[in-house]
């Protein structure tokens, strides 16, 4: 399964791609700092799933 990450926050970011990469059948495919990129990213790397935080600088998870 394809994962993008998207949170403003850079420790919760890369927390979440580290455990998630433990999985075997994740695979964190990007990861976004905003909303915006994660827009961006969703178009470039069509993941299965986006975990976002609900609360994004320039566009929120909502």
């Amino acid at each position: 399964m394809k994962v993008l990450v998207a949170d403003d926050d850079a420790l919760i970011r890369d927390s979440l791609k580290i455990m998630l990469n433990l999985e075997e059948d994740i695979d964190v495919v990007g990861t976004a700092q905003n909303g915006e990129e994660a827009f961006r990213l969703c178009s470039e790397l069509n993941p299965d799933v986006v975990l976002m935080d609900i609360r994004m600088p320039v566009l929120d998870g909502v």
